[in-house]
């Protein structure tokens, strides 16, 4: 494990070498020339002058500054390695000495060196291993000023005086870069979102990578990484490796004296004591020498992963190789060795998270080809029909009874096509979130009653047995959003009703299961049918979009499969659930159970309503005027001689200015009514409605405003209303809804 003795061990030869340079009058600076080095290769038989130097050559090498000073109030610089002078631009440690004072003081800028000496004691004071870090500001030797990253590892020691050794950096570009990317964050806020998402992660990225860069220099100060468990020094030449860091692994090999070792004697003993067997020729052949000198040769650095066995667990280890020695020459070498098994699983996890990925985008492209396919198909089957009997009834124009039927064939072909893109509308708008569930007072009885007496001429012209069973309700009266429960009755009832052959039987059975806490009561909604049945396979599938059993040329019945994905979906935002149950050639049970508030005031009203539609009120002779708001000129020609032919007289008017102006102009009474459409050039619909209710004739301002609109989703509704429109209507034209409508609003 890491320690202080390793420190100790380091720094104490260093401190010994320079003090054996000191006592023979030689700096660093005299290693370099003749005279300097036949002195000091005649002290190079101690072996401890040698390790010594070895070290500080290792040091010399470092691509980041490296020194040592004295703990005390003066703060002498020990030693300081070629880095760091590049940094300050010295040439000669001696240079370095005179320009700094020989102090650590001297290389902090004036203006910061109370801040930097506060926050390193502060630092020290709480470390568990004495480890500082500090920003400063440097005057370099031609008197530019750098910013300076400062890693410190304070060294207290019983064989020589308390010092620092410092990993020092010139982080200038770095901080520069820094002040502005944050401007340039600051400029991207009132980019577009996703202009700003992309720089944002670019930061992120950036920000992860100096994170990246801090941690790697911690664990250099630690010893060139606490990851590495095992860090040694090599002289490939002489066949010899000595320890830095030992883990438990390696430390019977060495003792506690950290002495040299044979080095392929160490690797042989490592592996066969350590490695998996199925890694081990893999770790023979990157130790040989000859495989570390070739590879070395063309590259500083390499490494490999491999798999050791701990305890009856297997870990994984990395070897990584440097070469630290004169470049062209591979003689010194750094080895360490680090556990990798966390990045193997996070990279093993980023491989199933794309094998997923790549496995949903399949699924997607195969769902939309499906759903293009039969949407190619259902879509063209009732065109078909439209264009076909449109062909017939121009070439049977003397027989008015068979183009009648044409007529009627045609107005079915259509219903056909505009539900098909009523569902695929409906189902963005609810996949969007913009679909929202408003509770107001309904009765649950006369709800699903209006969906029966709907399907109810349909089941009887198809020959089915069609029921409603309500008696298993107490109270019917709740809050819900009535509208949603008509829909969701709906779709499910015609899905029964659509694959019941002639002769089969639905049934709608609505009971109140039991009564909860707080005024609340749980209802089931079964809507049941002896029909074509599911298979099993399915059922799994059947909510999803677009999926059918059987598509539209198999079972012969229209549809694209969205009905019962929108029921679904309903039922989740009313918070309930839905189950079903088929068996093939049977029939089919779909039950929704709901979560409802009851309502216990006494509403009589409610209770005498009937879902009994009225007759289409015609208007009286001399009709009702209307003004009609519509840019479409064909729109605006069969809007007119529908109206006309029931007897209103017609004013039109091609956009909202126009419309607005009409009003403004006109006298009290000589418009009944005003059909506005949305979408219109100049002055759309809303803002039309808008300017009418600002009028000063308050006669003028509260004329009824219809919306006609091809816009059906709720928020347009929702900005009709806001609008001071008295209601909205769907396009195409459904002529009892709108003589319905347009009665209710008159009579009030």
């Amino acid at each position: 494990m890491y320690g202080p003795d390793q420190d100790n061990y380091i720094v104490s030869h260093i401190i010994h070498l320079m003090e054996i340079l000191q006592k023979s009058q030689l700096d660093m600076d005299h290693l370099t020339d003749g005279a300097g080095q036949e002195t000091f290769l005649s002290l190079l038989d101690s072996q401890d002058v040698r390790t010594a130097y070895e070290i500080v050559r290792f040091m010399d090498e470092m691509p980041g500054g490296f020194l040592i000073y004295y703990a005390d109030e003066k703060e002498q610089i020990v030693y300081a390695n070629r880095a760091t002078l590049h940094i300050f631009q010295c040439r000669t440690m001696a240079e370095f000495r005179e320009f700094t004072g020989n102090s650590f003081r001297g290389m902090v800028h004036p203006e910061d060196l109370d801040a930097v000496e506060q926050s390193i004691s502060k630092q020290i004071t709480g470390s568990q291993f004495d480890f500082d870090y500090v920003e400063y500001r440097s005057i370099r030797r031609d008197g530019a000023i750098r910013w300076i990253e400062d890693y410190g590892h304070f060294v207290h020691s019983e064989f020589f005086r308390d010092i620092f050794y410092v990993f020092i950096s010139d982080a200038t570009e770095k901080h520069n870069r820094q002040i502005a990317e944050k401007e340039s964050l600051i400029q991207a806020s009132q980019m577009e979102k996703q202009k700003f998402q992309d720089l944002i992660q670019k930061y992120d990225k950036e920000k992860a990578l100096i994170n990246r860069e801090y941690l790697r220099r911690l664990e250099v100060i630690q010893g060139l990484s606490v990851n590495y468990e095992s860090i040694f020094y090599a002289d490939a030449a002489q066949d010899q490796i000595m320890p830095y860091r030992l883990s438990v692994r390696c430390r019977a090999l060495f003792g506690e004296d950290f002495q040299v070792y044979k080095f392929s004697l160490f690797m042989l003993r490592y592996i066969n004591a350590w490695v998996h067997p199925e890694d081990q020729d893999l770790l023979r052949k990157v130790t040989s020498l000859d495989y570390i000198q070739e590879k070395l040769s063309g590259s500083q650095t390499f490494y490999v992963n491999f798999r050791v066995a701990s305890g009856g667990e297997v870990q994984y280890l990395q070897l990584r190789i440097v070469n630290v020695g004169k470049p062209g020459q591979v003689s010194q070498i750094v080895m360490g060795f680090r556990r990798v098994d966390e990045e193997l699983q996070r990279e093993m996890e980023q491989k199933q998270m794309l094998a997923e990925a790549l496995d949903n985008a399949t699924q997607a492209i195969n769902a939309k080809n499906t759903f293009l396919s039969n949407m190619s198909h259902d879509i063209r089957t009732p065109l078909n029909a439209i264009f076909g009997f449109a062909t017939l009834a121009k070439q049977n124009c003397q027989d008015p009874e068979a183009v009648y039927g044409y007529l009627e064939r045609i107005e079915t072909a259509s219903r056909q096509l505009l539900d098909l893109v009523n569902k695929v509308l409906e189902l963005s708008q609810t996949e969007s979130g913009q679909v929202q569930v408003v509770e107001a007072p309904c009765d649950l009885c006369n709800t699903i009653e209006e969906v029966f007496s709907f399907l109810k001429p349909q089941t009887e012209d198809k020959g089915i047995s069609f029921s409603l069973d309500c008696s298993g309700v107490s109270h019917k009266m709740v809050y819900c959003d009535q509208e949603k429960l008509k829909q969701l009755t709906l779709y499910l009832a015609n899905n029964a009703v659509t694959y019941t052959k002639p002769g089969g039987k639905v049934s709608i059975v609505l009971t109140q299961r039991e009564n909860l806490p707080n005024q609340y009561a749980v209802f089931q909604l079964a809507v049941e049918d002896t029909g074509i049945g599911i298979s099993a396979e399915f059922l799994n599938r059947i909510f999803e979009p677009f999926t059918r059993e059987k598509n539209t040329t198999l079972s012969g019945i229209h549809g694209i499969g969205l009905g019962l994905t929108i029921a679904k979906s309903i039922v989740d935002m009313m918070g309930g659930a839905i189950d079903v149950k088929s068996v093939v050639g049977k029939g089919s049970t779909f039950t929704v159970t709901l979560r409802l508030r009851l309502l216990l005031e006494n509403l009589s009203a409610h209770e005498g309503s009937t879902c009994e539609r009225r007759e289409i009120p015609i208007p009286k002779e001399g009709g009702r005027n209307i003004l009609l708001v519509e840019d479409n000129a064909i729109n605006l020609e069969i809007e007119t001689e529908i109206l006309q032919e029931l007897g209103f007289t017609i004013e039109t008017a091609v956009n909202g200015r126009i419309a607005v102006e009409k009003v403004a102009e006109s006298k009290p009474g000589e418009f009944d009514v005003i059909l506005m459409d949305i979408q219109m050039p100049v002055m759309d619909g809303w803002q039309a409605a808008e300017e009418i209710r600002k009028l000063e004739n308050p006669e003028l301002a509260n004329i009824p405003i219809i919306a006609l609109s091809a816009n059906v989703f709720e928020r347009d509704v929702k900005k009709s209303i806001e609008s001071g429109m008295n209601a909205h209507l769907p396009k195409p034209l459904d002529v009892a809804m709108l003589m319905d409508t347009i009665e209710k609003i008159t009579e009030k």
